[in-house]
């Protein structure tokens, strides 16, 4: 018998994290980490400090309501309404202990064992893992080299065991920001079809656009159709405390609900106070924030020419990614061992993202360079334009 566990495969950022073991960094060449899209540093003091006066509120080490703190609820639906221009409210609202759970959460209240939803590919594979572990099928939507997903194409895969399309924009791994029209067309397609679209938006705050990323909550009844996920680990350094959100159809919240109170109850009360203060208090913080990561993508950009000409190609990059097709005969899975060993740099090889029958993963590398700064991105494109590995027949010279 295969266990639920066992039907998939091992974190990829736990299994990247084992190649450094016993390879020495010297000082003047120290590792760069670009393999995890999660904040280092803690979140900002003015926060820690509302924190720290929260500890002293005896509700604060309660159990507190499954779906989440009416405030927060209530607070994040008005901000949703007023970000997307369309009608959002509290009882949309669930907050969970991370967006991973509220993906998780959402399966297990749409799907039952046999089911079959869409991922566009390359996919996030805490997406893919929770799929196998659910019993539920993911089905390849192929994107092509400017990683867009089509909805025609994700028409011809549906099947009468279909139950959802899952989308990430901006995307992770690939950066690529959804077009509001191509996020559209996945709406009607749900809608048609009578389906879910779920969309992940927890890199909606460092989106490059200076306008909402869609108008799907202008389509009139749009929780019969869409799905939204929210994370505030990305947009205030929350990671340790595992804070996300699910906005849908009261109907789904109730099956959620269920899932919620069996597998933590709650989300830590902790963290969603401190996600409150933040909507609160720290917008011009988090736009700050924004303009640190937007150049920090501008840098990606600006030395993309030095691998350029080495036969790398940017494939897309956006928000926490950059994701980069790279010029050599070995497959990606084997190269990024020797990525540490040989240049310094631990990066996710894009076989991590792909499945198993497709061979344009091992082509591929998913730089999180959300923790690299501008200077620290230009030495991670020059050791990667170092690198004289055997070329791939396409790039070898004669």
């Amino acid at each position: 018998m295969t266990s639920r566990t066992a039907a998939t495969f091992p974190p990829p950022v736990m299994e990247a994290r084992r190649w450094l073991e016993g390879v020495h960094f010297a000082a003047d060449r120290p590792l760069i980490n670009v393999s995890q899209a999660a904040p280092v540093d803690p979140p900002p003091p003015q926060m820690r400090a509302a924190m720290a006066a929260a500890l002293e509120d005896a509700e604060t080490h309660l159990y507190g309501p499954v779906l989440g703190l009416p405030a927060l609820r209530a607070e994040l639906a008005a901000q949703w309404s007023e970000h997307y221009n369309g009608p959002a409210r509290a009882e949309q609202i669930a907050i969970t202990a991370g967006c991973n759970q509220a993906f998780a959460a959402t399966i297990t209240a749409l799907c039952t064992e046999g089911d079959e939803v869409i991922l566009p590919t390359p996919w996030y594979f805490n997406h893919k893992m929770w799929l196998d572990m659910s019993g539920v099928a993911s089905v390849a939507l192929a994107t092509g080299p400017d990683l867009m997903p089509d909805a025609e194409a994700a028409r011809a895969l549906i099947t009468k065991r279909t139950r959802a399309i899952s989308l990430v924009s901006p995307n992770n791994p690939g950066g690529v920001e959804y077009p509001a029209e191509t996020l559209q067309a996945f709406f009607e397609l749900a809608r048609d079809t009578g389906i879910k679209l779920l969309v992940d938006e927890t890199y909606r705050d460092f989106d490059s656009r200076p306008t909402p990323p869609h108008t799907l909550l202008s389509n009139p009844d749009w929780d019969d159709t869409l799905i939204q996920f929210y994370s505030f680990s990305k947009a205030y350094r929350l990671t340790g405390h595992r804070v996300g959100a699910v906005i849908a159809h009261p109907d789904i919240l109730f099956e959620i609900e269920k899932f919620l109170d069996t597998v933590s109850i709650c989300a830590p009360q902790l963290g969603q106070r401190a996600a409150l203060w933040g909507l609160q208090n720290l917008g011009s913080w988090l736009a700050g924030e924004r303009d640190e990561i937007l150049d920090r993508r501008a840098a990606i950009s600006d030395n993309m020419p030095k691998l350029a000409a080495r036969g790398w190609r940017l494939m897309g990059v956006g928000a926490y990614f950059a994701y980069l097709e790279h010029p050599f005969a070995e497959s990606s899975d084997l190269l990024a061992p020797k990525l540490v060993r040989e240049a310094g740099i631990l990066v996710l090889p894009g076989t991590m993202f792909m499945p198993e029958t497709d061979p344009a993963g091992g082509r591929q590398f998913r730089v999180a360079f959300a923790n690299v700064d501008r200077a620290g991105i230009g030495q991670l494109f020059d050791r990667l334009a170092a690198l004289d590995w055997p070329l791939a027949p396409p790039h070898a010279t004669a």
